[in-house]
């Protein structure tokens, strides 16, 4: 495993940190229903939206599985259970070290070594964290894995977007399809995590709304200074030019990375959908198409980003100033 002190999924809530499961209670119960009947299933797809807790379910059933004993418990929490195998993107060797952009098919092979060994317990349980990031090799590689497990071994495969998966892998897994929880939800799961308080009232509330019950957008738009820079923007409605031009100036400043720009351009494209639908707005529509063309323009040819945010926010106060 690479030194987690580098690892940007190192945090304090990590899911395999996490007690119990927020929102998912039926999903949880068809695993053990099925797991105590004795003869489980060897492959489980956990699928649904990005951040609504398909890895923290994935990690208490793990745990159910090794036995839930403390000491169990706790080698999981410090990625050191003999039996527990966790395949995911590694860091590459670059200063500072970033995650590669997919799961090699060395990893794979790692994994085979893995299940290659004598259990230290009864079972073996493997985490794909996701298969979403799984190369075209290192899932052939998995497929294999998958297709002729070894006995008492259980895999949990997580993907955010499982229509891209090789169909072959997906037949052989039993789905588990997670839906978003509701917002009071996902306020309980942040209140519980060791977060810094460092963000008001006001800015959770507001992050929840924008997040679709999805706990890490929740948490990703909380400490995300593009969304920082649409609540600017919303609150009072259509500041005027001067105050425009700081928020673009926030969304383009140095130092802030692509991510920042695309979460701003999506709040703004949420908030013209929002107006269409509930005005029945026409124009609003019509906005919409339009700057989602200039947003991926503006990505896709790496213009100003600071122009770019101007003139999404022109666009969108002059089609909300026509509804």
């Amino acid at each position: 495993m690479p030194d987690v002190s580098e690892d940007p999924r190192e945090i304090d809530w990590h899911p395999r940190f996490t007690k119990s499961v927020v929102g998912h209670n039926d999903a949880a119960a068809l695993f053990t229903k099925a797991f105590a009947a004795g003869r489980p299933h060897h492959a489980w797809l956990i699928h649904g939206t990005k951040g609504i807790g398909k890895a923290t379910l994935a990690y208490q059933l793990a745990k159910q599985v090794l036995g839930g004993s403390a000491q169990s418990q706790r080698w999981v929490d410090q990625r050191a259970h003999p039996d527990l195998f966790v395949l995911e993107r590694q860091l590459n060797e670059s200063k500072p070290r970033k995650l590669k952009s997919e799961i090699s098919v060395d990893d794979a092979r790692d994994l085979g070594t893995f299940l290659a060994r004598t259990a230290a317990a009864t079972w073996r349980v493997v985490l794909i964290d996701s298969a979403d990031d799984l190369s075209s090799e290192s899932g052939n590689a998995i497929l294999k894995l998958v297709e002729e497990p070894p006995t008492k071994t259980m895999m949990f495969l997580i993907s955010h977007q499982p229509g891209r998966l090789l169909r072959t892998l997906k037949s052989r897994c039993l789905r588990l399809q997670l839906n978003s929880v509701s917002d009071s939800d996902v306020l309980n799961v942040i209140k519980q995590l060791p977060l810094p308080d460092e963000s008001s009232r006001e800015d959770l509330e507001a992050a929840i709304l924008q997040a679709g019950g999805s706990v890490g957008a929740a948490l990703a738009l909380l400490h995300s200074s593009g969304a920082k820079a649409f609540r600017q923007f919303t609150t009072p409605q259509n500041p005027r030019l001067s105050i425009q031009t700081q928020i673009a100036g926030q969304v383009a400043a140095k130092g802030q990375g692509p991510d920042e720009f695309r979460i701003f351009g999506d709040l703004l494209l949420g908030h013209l959908a929002r107006a269409a639908v509930i005005r029945g707005s026409a124009t609003a529509a019509e906005a919409y198409q339009i700057l989602s063309q200039n947003l991926r323009v503006a990505e896709g040819f790496n213009l100003d980003r600071k122009q770019a945010a101007l003139e999404a926010m022109r666009l969108v106060t002059d089609a909300l100033k026509q509804t």
